[in-house]
């Protein structure tokens, strides 16, 4: 029988929500560092994919932004569509080598270029005292280490999570550099995008979600896990997670969604010992009975299963018990890095702003990340993770920065409120 959801909720939204808020604690923190909203209202754009059409300029009439935003959103969208489409190819063709490579290049890239520029950044803001060798020497084994800690097996949990917040934080921070007007439409775009290639017949995402499911493989994609797991499938040596944030296939995980990969049924494994005990009378000189008795127990290796509320499926619709058996799978919560990095986006520009409208924020995207977890365990399919909290922290944004700013403001300078 199944647990009621309020038996693990707290330790489920504690596991997910840590790590998220340790993410755009870091990016505020950064932001705040590298662009005080003292100096200048954003830092010097860069150009990406983002921003390839149109570039900006504070001169620039409202019109002439919010024109130039959608287009801008428009070619991301269709392009992170494309090379999405591309993966979900080769994942369905089994070129599944080529896309952990493929993964492996990617973060090493973020590591060493992306993670490198903030490094050397932060350097020249503290002026260390740190040549160029030695700098070079430690961000090689720095991203060297992030990659084998990342995709690696036998690594320590706290070490793979702990890089991978660090991806993270360096994608977020970078993206925050896109001009203002481009990163507000770029975050409701890609939530609306979120929705469809999730919810929409021949979504990628979905599509992807399916076949992996289909496979019990892991999905091809930079996830954070919360806790490690086993699989009996595989010999209780992979760590796979039931709660997942699926990343789209980008390089700088663009597109996420919210998947229940959990397909386990509730199932009790009954360890019997069956002893069979023959007695025998030995001759002996004496004329003794001596009892001899043999025991023979069958050897089960049993996986210590850990549930949760959140991730339980029933299992095995469509087969028997015996192949269910075989394929129930103990998940644990897995989160894409996408969600960390938009999160950190929305916080990272509201910092640039003041910290009130970066706690209204803070909150918003929490509140949304709880709602889309509550969603999951009662829908029990897939579902878009960006939508509510992007939405939420959105709105808050503009009304802490158009309405609470101004009014704490003018209650706290007539005395009003202290």
């Amino acid at each position: 029988m199944e647990g009621s959801i309020l038996d693990s909720l707290g330790t489920e939204l504690i596991g997910v929500m840590s790590p998220v808020s340790i993410c755009m604690f870091l990016v505020v923190l950064l932001v705040s560092t590298l662009y005080p909203p003292s100096s200048s209202p954003s830092p010097t754009p860069i150009i990406t994919a983002a921003n390839l059409v149109y570039s900006e300029n504070p001169s620039d009439s409202t019109t002439q932004k919010l024109e130039g935003s959608l287009l801008n959103a428009a070619v991301f969208i269709i392009l992170i569509a494309a090379i999405t489409f591309v993966l979900v190819l080769l994942y369905y063709y089994n070129f599944t080598n080529f896309l952990k490579h493929y993964m492996r290049l990617s973060s090493f890239l973020i590591l060493t270029t992306m993670g490198g520029a903030i490094f050397l950044s932060l350097i020249r803001h503290f002026s260390l005292p740190l040549d160029a060798p030695t700098c070079f020497l430690f961000l090689f084994n720095f991203s060297v280490l992030g990659v084998i800690s990342v995709f690696g097996r036998g690594v320590p949990i706290i070490i793979t999570q702990s890089y991978t917040v660090i991806l993270g934080i360096i994608t977020a921070a970078w993206f925050t550099q896109l001009p203002e007007w481009t990163t507000w439409v770029l975050l409701v775009a890609l939530a609306l995008y979120d929705l469809v290639a999730v919810l929409a017949p021949g979504g990628p995402l979905k599509i992807l979600v399916e076949l992996s499911q289909s496979r019990d493989d892991d999905l091809p994609a930079l996830v954070y896990e919360a806790r490690p797991t086993v699989s009996r499938s595989n010999g209780g040596g992979r760590r796979n997670g039931g709660l997942g944030l699926l990343v789209g296939g980008v390089s700088d995980n663009l597109s996420v969604e919210l998947q229940n990969l959990s397909r386990t049924n509730e199932e009790e494994i009954d360890i019997e010992d069956e002893r069979e005990r023959t007695r025998y009378e030995g001759g002996s000189d004496q004329g003794e009975t001596t009892p001899l008795v043999v025991a023979n127990s069958s050897e089960i290796d049993v996986v210590d299963e850990e549930r949760s509320p959140l991730v339980e499926m029933l299992a095995g619709e469509g087969r028997d018990g015996g192949e269910a058996d075989e394929e129930a799978m103990t998940r644990g919560v897995k989160l894409g890095l996408g969600d960390f990095v938009f999160y950190s986006v929305l916080v990272g520009r509201a910092a640039m702003y003041d910290l009130m409208t970066v706690y209204a924020c803070y909150l918003a995207i929490i509140s949304g990340l709880a709602c889309t977890l509550i969603l999951l365990s009662v829908c029990r399919r897939a579902l878009p993770a960006l939508p509510i909290s992007i939405a939420l922290g959105i709105t808050f944004y503009f009304l802490t920065r158009l309405l609470m700013e101004p009014f704490v403001v003018q209650t706290s300078t007539n005395l009003l409120m202290f």
